[in-house]
């Protein structure tokens, strides 16, 4: 083995401490203060009161470089407890500032402070921040735009404009969720939003709203930086006589992909580069909601659009509308998701061919008796609609689980959690269309049990999940989103997952990597992870129904042999669940 002398291991030393040295200084920490709070706001000729964080709907982007360290000071002047969710951030070694209420930290009660602190590394791209309380994150959400240190692996576009799609609710997110927790199921949004605007199909006494306007130069490229925020549905954006080039999704590059409609669910982002080529005018960017066709139950049609106007244009003509899919479709979002493939780059790492283990999860609708264990189903009233993977829905702990864990509280642990399946307790066609409507067949699967649920992993197992969709009562799409940890997407496919045919069509070469896993309707979708990242990590649907309803579990992951695999302590100032206040998310 060749051994260095002592001058050339000197020289070697001095350069990596100044490259270590320029690394650190060229770091910047990124300072924000959210003051949430609760204002009025008239849209639809109705003033209605919404909770929102510096008076801003969506709220304020935070935006770094990769490696930069994150500091956002919250101060609750809302009448809710509050938690803020930096959604794809993988925080790693900081889970303690992941935001999950009685998962990660106890919620910070009205009228308190609490400052989240932590490091961005390892990624770039967009990602979001939202609530994680009740249904607040409808208008509590903001984009987190993370930029290379160095160059992106694309032409630098002109411009970088955050694309949010979201809702307009016209009732206390705070009761809707506790609706859904009941199983009534009653309340639509009010209207669909572009950047907070709802845009001139919505009017009030004949007056249109305002809608979102992107003024182009003709010939530029710009980065759309595309996050779905809405609570229910997933949305088909296109803009009228022009095409995207997905370059990213969840924070990690892409295989240039080149489409004239983007398919994003909620929880999940799209970078996309949109040239302006067209011909100088005004063209509809437009964002329609999908749902699932009959015999499932149907909701109005939301729907939004905004205006791409090229400035050389001089002439107040209507604007060019695209043609969009059916709100039926689902194909089309099936082949969006399908098409996408990682990007060869410094910050993916290598697909893992070893698995230590694999969970087969069904994700759909069951029902609790509201007393005792018998019970009428199929929408009576002595039972309740309840979401749930592997038949358990999830019951959120009144004592936070990081902190129990963290400090070996296995005898809390013990009474609190129960450990979620590899597999659903009974099989059966799951995609079965007979299944949707109610009636006797549906109600004898039913019956579905309510605990804390989660799965405990060694550091550095390598796990394989395999997502089932079910039509128990619904046959909706489920976007599952894993906190602390991106997902290699292996395949996805639809009916029934068969491991014997379906195997082999695995992607292990280029496959995407994202932290929210489109499952399509009555489909399957495969993913990877290593679980090298310590601490608590929620896994949960984020449509926000199915998230009320309990389609939830928690992967806790232990720590690594070493100090840099361990989890260090909290904060010195980190929350704590007083006696005297309601601590409880809801």
């Amino acid at each position: 083995m060749k051994s260095w002398s002592f001058p050339m291991a000197a020289a070697m030393a001095v350069v990596f401490f100044l490259s270590a040295t320029a690394l650190a200084a060229s770091a910047a920490v990124v300072e924000h203060t959210f003051v949430v709070s609760q204002m009025n706001m008239t849209h639809l000729c109705n003033e209605t009161l919404v909770t929102l964080v510096n008076g801003q709907f969506p709220g304020p982007a935070i935006e770094v470089t990769e490696g930069d360290s994150v500091v956002v000071h919250l101060v609750n002047k809302s009448p809710y407890n509050m938690t803020i969710h930096w959604h794809g951030v993988k925080q790693r070694l900081s889970c303690w500032a992941d935001g999950v209420p009685m998962i990660t930290q106890c919620p910070i009660p009205p009228n308190r402070n609490f400052t989240y602190r932590f490091t961005v590394a390892g990624q770039e791209g967009t990602l979001w921040w939202h609530a994680h309380v009740a249904s607040l994150r409808g208008t509590l959400h903001g984009a987190f735009v993370i930029r290379p240190r160095h160059s992106y692996p694309f032409p630098k576009p002109h411009r970088e404009v955050p694309i949010v799609i979201g809702e307009w609710w016209q009732i206390d997110l705070e009761q809707l969720d506790r609706d859904t927790m009941a199983g009534r199921l009653l309340n639509d949004p009010s209207g669909a939003t572009i950047n907070g605007k709802l845009g001139d199909l919505y009017n009030c006494s004949g007056v249109v709203e305002e809608g979102y306007v992107l003024d182009v130069e003709p010939g530029k490229t710009y980065l759309l930086r595309i996050i779905n925020a809405a609570l229910f549905a997933e949305y088909y954006l296109k803009i009228a006589g022009h095409n995207f080039t997905v370059v990213g999704v969840d924070a990690n590059y892409v295989r240039p992909y080149t489409t004239d409609v983007v398919a994003i669910a909620p929880g999940e982002t799209v970078d996309a580069l949109v040239v302006a080529d067209a011909p100088p005018g005004r063209y509809y960017m437009v964002a329609l909601a999908t749902q699932p066709p009959e015999p499932d139950t149907q909701i109005p049609v939301y729907i939004t659009r905004g205006v791409v106007q090229y400035s050389n244009h001089h002439n107040s003509s209507s604007p060019l509308a695209p043609e969009m899919p059916d709100e039926h479709d689902m194909m089309a979002s099936f082949n969006f998701h399908g098409n996408l493939t990682s990007l060869r780059h410094r910050l993916r790492p290598p697909v893992p061919t070893r698995v230590d283990e694999h969970l087969f999860v069904t994700v759909g609708l069951g029902s609790i008796c509201r007393r005792g264990q018998t019970c009428k189903r199929s929408g009576s009233n002595e039972s309740i609609i309840v979401a749930s993977m592997n038949n358990i829905s999830f019951h959120l702990p009144e004592t936070p689980l990081l902190p129990a864990h963290y400090y070996r509280r296995t005898g809390v642990l013990d009474k609190l959690l129960r450990e979620l399946p590899g597999r659903p307790p009974r099989e059966f066609n799951y995609t079965d269309g007979e299944l949707i409507p109610w009636g006797p067949k549906e109600a004898a699967l039913e019956p579905t049990s309510k605990a804390t649920v989660a799965r405990r992993f060694r550091h550095g197992a390598v796990v394989e999940v395999v997502f089932q969709s079910t039509s128990l009562m619904q046959s909706d799409s489920n976007p599952m989103h894993l906190h602390g940890h991106d997902m290699f997407v292996l395949a996805q496919g639809l009916g029934n997952y068969d491991a014997a045919r379906d195997v082999a069509r695995y992607n292990l070469v280029d496959p995407p990597m994202r932290n929210t896993v489109h499952v399509p309707r009555i489909g399957w979708a495969a993913v990877r992870f290593v679980a090298d990242n310590p601490g608590v990590w929620f896994m949960h649907c984020h449509f926000d129904t199915h998230l009320s309803m309990g389609m939830t579990a928690v992967f806790i992951v232990d720590d690594g042999p070493t100090a840099d695999t361990s989890l260090p302590p909290p904060p010195a100032d980190f929350p704590t669940c007083g006696h005297d206040d309601n601590t409880m998310p809801h």
